[in-house]
């Protein structure tokens, strides 16, 4: 996959947040890198095979003061390699990428772990109902 597709498909997975949220979105890029340095991955603990999709690097806006104001961006990564990696395909590159902005973004918004994973959840079960597929069916295959 080409990198202007693969910016393509992130970009289009920024417009699948919904457009009240988008709105409150204040100082933050989104960008596409090809790889999480080692220096990253060492600073987060990540060993390989372990590694990152996507990294959050900023002051989220719940906890933002008015001071703050000038201040640089808040910066939202997605590492190409990594998904390129492990999807199976151009469908696969896709739901990891939307998956992988859904949980950066929740960062973004000052989201808990456990908020974002209901939003992801909510996501996948939106993706399995509009292919006419039982979401829970889907889980049951995934645990065997």
């Amino acid at each position: 996959m080409t990198g202007a597709r693969f910016g393509e498909l992130v970009a289009d997975a920024q417009r699948r947040i919904p457009e009240e949220l988008r709105e409150l979105m204040e100082n933050v890029v989104l960008v596409v890198e090809d790889r999480p340095s080692a220096e990253t991955l060492a600073e987060l603990g990540i060993e390989p095979p372990d590694t990152l999709y996507g990294l959050y690097e900023g002051t989220p806006l719940t906890e933002r003061e008015w001071s703050m104001s000038g201040m640089l961006p808040d910066r939202v990564t997605i590492f190409r390699e990594p998904i390129l990696d492990d999807a199976e395909d151009e469908d696969d590159v896709r739901d990891m990428i939307v998956e992988t902005v859904i949980h950066e973004f929740g960062h973004h918004f000052g989201l808990s772990e456990e908020e974002i994973d209901q939003a992801e959840a909510l996501w996948r079960d939106q993706w399995f109902e509009a292919r006419g597929l039982d979401p829970d069916a889907a889980d049951d295959t995934r645990d065997q």
